[in-house]
């Protein structure tokens, strides 16, 4: 059943998913650091993320399934959460390992962060939600501090390299199953609840990429050296469990159109972590483009209500 949040509960719901998108950004940092150091391949290093990942969603689905209050999945629900999740997580972190081969992380985080506009699209054309006028100016106030931010990013006169437009189009890609993964989620969240539905949904997802490593790749998972592991591992905990039972959380507490937009967070961080991590400039155009972003995050978060559902 549909109800209005307390403004001390939507608040915390802004916190909780602005600490999931932070720690997500910390993807693209550690997937640049694992290729700058060492030879690992995109798919290899997916696999080890999931392959990490995996015994953390395994329990928490048998834990969430063995309460008392489940509710058993239908053979519809089930089908939905194998391919919401597959999306967000199987078929977007590979186009977005891939992409990170050939472009930076601030590229990444530039392209990856258009989806608040395509999760608010999707919501329009296929649920006929109503965008709000709140959402439309905390969407071009956040995008216009991505512009700004990340306007020095880009050398339009000589390029980043042969493959850079190729690496873009994996992204560009990569934001839109990821969208879709965020207006999926909203609406299965509410019916299944949130740890449960991400439980099995990162567990379907990381049996896909598995599944996917072993068809493809000629390559073990057990002759790489202690640092490829250990960003594995990285990757898995802080990039990967913690932020997404964080945005779930979140989704279930603001809405996914909201979770979207405080996720505009994300290209910030990842910008203040290249600059101190890879070495990545940073320029006075983008700190005033993260004012603009933070601003934009603010604006959401002085909302007094928003849908939201018990799960």
């Amino acid at each position: 059943m549909t109800t209005k949040q307390p403004q001390p509960v939507f608040v915390g719901g802004v916190l909780i998913a602005l600490l999931g998108a932070i720690c997500f950004s910390t993807k693209a940092i550690f997937v640049k650091l694992a290729y700058r150091d060492t030879p690992v391949d995109a798919v290899s290093l997916l696999a080890l993320r999931m392959i990490f990942s995996l015994p953390f969603f395994v329990i928490s689905a048998y834990v969430s399934s063995s309460k008392q209050t489940n509710v058993r999945f239908t053979p519809r629900q089930w089908l939905a959460v194998a391919v919401i999740g597959c999306l967000g997580y199987y078929i977007s972190s590979l186009l977005d390992f891939l992409g990170l081969q050939y472009v930076t992380a601030g590229i990444e985080r530039l392209i990856l962060f258009i989806y608040p506009t395509l999760v608010l699209l999707m919501s329009s054309v296929f649920f006929k939600e109503r965008i709000k006028p709140i959402q439309w100016v905390a969407l071009v106030i956040t995008y216009a501090g991505l512009l700004i931010a990340f306007v020095g990013e880009v050398d339009w006169h000589t390029g980043q390299n042969k493959n850079f437009l190729l690496g873009s189009l994996f992204i560009f890609i990569c934001a839109i199953t990821y969208a879709a993964y965020i207006v999926g989620s909203g609406r299965l969240i509410p019916l299944v609840g949130a740890i449960k539905f991400n439980s099995y949904a990162m567990s379907f997802a990381s049996m896909g990429v598995l599944i996917h490593f072993w068809v493809t790749s000629d390559t073990s998972l057990w002759e790489f050296s202690t640092p490829v592991y250990l960003y594995g591992l990285w990757m898995a905990v802080l990039s990967t469990v913690i932020p997404s039972y964080l945005v779930v959380q979140g989704i279930k507490r603001i809405g996914a159109d909201n979770a979207a937009i405080v996720g505009s967070i994300g290209p910030v961080s990842t910008l203040i972590m290249a600059y101190f991590l890879l070495g990545e400039s940073i320029s006075a155009l983008q700190l005033v483009g993260t004012v603009f972003i933070l601003f934009g995050v603010l604006l959401v978060s002085k909302q007094k209500a928003s849908p939201a559902t018990n799960g």
